[in-house]
């Protein structure tokens, strides 16, 4: 058999080669996604404008750009009264606020959620519209029905575009310990989630993650976010072989984690297939209290290894055997492809065993190990996870780390 020099120059060509016939075919049968499939924004920014311009009893509102800290002091500062009338006047700037109290934001987004209902209905009956735009219209009204039953707790939500949203199960104010679901491709309103394979969809994995870390350790309180609040790219096109939507990804992430309740409270990132680019986009700037990052079926975080991060989390990763996820080439040239493969040896992530995964899909479906893996790093039973290797080196001085905090 024939060895290779991995690192040669003409082998690197040669997978730069390969990467740029994969965009390109691509490209070729999925179209350029970002154009395609735009919308004008236009209920959160006037929203937001009409805020900016608003007085609570004479008093100017502040800048929604202050910052989670400020805003937070300003909610304190008002009756109860005063920010439910903020909340009714301006819903989907409220219910996207990062600093609004968290119950607050709930009652904000039922009521934008109920006006966008409300609007899709007339849509419904558009004689205007195309009978594929009416049906996309009797679509949302579906998703908008669902997010309103008793019991949701929405705490982003944006209408525009193909949409954003994201959900708490359990409760934020009172959690030991927060995990976050960050998705990839194909996440939108839509398909936030799916009454057909639930455990691929956001709504799924948040709620499976949930029952799991209960079941996991009952005495830790723990509250899971299916955060679907960033664009993801549609399909395998352009704009999910590049980091161009990641990045923003990035720093919606990173607001997200900051405006969290509390102070200390460790935060873990549960991060699927492209969700894993925006986690690795993130994960420099992110806060301390964010002491595990876990990706599954990663496409490359792009970055070269684990301590490139910049990251003191701990850094895990995870592949099923029959995940198509592994053929991509795990490379980054010219702006195409994510870097390097973090199931790796050379990349230096602690990876996990996916044991029962069964798939691109299939991480947080109930009975998986990988789902197992994810519940106890989410309440910190680090001793407690399975690896991917016999010799159990994904565990090596988290005895250590567990007395630290962090490794």
């Amino acid at each position: 058999m024939t060895s290779f020099d991995t690192s040669s120059p003409q082998l690197n060509v040669w997978r730069a080669l390969l990467a740029l016939a994969v965009v390109f075919v691509m490209l070729a049968t999925t179209g350029w996604t970002a154009l395609r499939n735009q919308r004008q924004a236009t209920a959160l920014q006037a929203s937001v404008a009409a805020w900016e311009h608003g007085r609570i009893d004479g008093r100017r509102l502040p800048d929604t750009g202050a910052g989670p800290v400020r805003l937070a002091r300003f909610f304190a500062s008002l009756t109860e009264a005063q920010r439910g009338s903020l909340a009714r006047r301006y819903p989907l700037a409220v219910g996207n606020m990062n600093g609004a109290p968290v119950t607050l934001r709930y009652r904000a987004n039922r009521t934008a959620l109920g006006t966008a209902r409300a609007e899709e209905r007339r849509r419904v009956h558009d004689p205007r519209l195309s009978p594929a735009g009416q049906q996309e219209a009797r679509s949302r009204v579906h998703r908008y029905d669902a997010l309103l039953r008793p019991g949701r707790h929405v705490l982003a939500f944006d209408p525009s575009g193909s949409g954003r949203v994201a959900e708490v199960f359990g409760s934020l104010d009172r959690a030991d310990r927060v995990s976050v679901v960050v998705p990839g491709s194909d996440t939108d309103l839509l398909t936030f989630e799916r009454t057909e394979r639930p455990y691929a969809a956001p709504v799924g994995m948040a709620r499976s993650l949930y029952r799991a870390e209960r079941a996991a350790r009952p005495s830790t309180r723990t509250a899971v976010i299916a955060w679907a609040d960033y664009t993801a790219p549609s399909g395998l096109g352009v704009d999910a072989a590049t980091a161009t939507l990641a990045a923003d990804g990035a720093v919606r992430l990173d607001a997200l984690v900051r405006a969290l309740p509390g102070a200390t409270e460790p935060v873990s990132l549960f991060c699927h297939s492209y969700g894993s680019v925006v986690c690795g986009l993130a994960a420099r700037s992110l806060p301390e209290r964010v002491t595990d990052v876990a990706v599954a079926g990663s496409p490359g975080m792009r970055v070269e290894s684990a301590a490139r991060l910049r990251t003191g989390a701990r850094v895990w990763a995870m592949r099923d055997a029959d995940d198509w996820i592994r053929s991509v080439p795990y490379l980054e040239w010219g702006g195409l492809g994510h870097g390097a493969d973090p199931v790796s040896a050379a990349f230096g992530a602690r990876v996990l065993s996916a044991r029962g995964a069964e798939g691109h899909s299939g991480y947080f479906a109930p009975g998986t190990g990988s789902l197992a893996n994810f519940a106890v790093i989410g309440v910190g039973a680090y001793r407690s996870v399975e690896c991917a290797d016999e010799d159990g080196t994904c565990r090596a001085g988290l005895s250590v780390a567990a007395k630290a905090g962090r490794a």
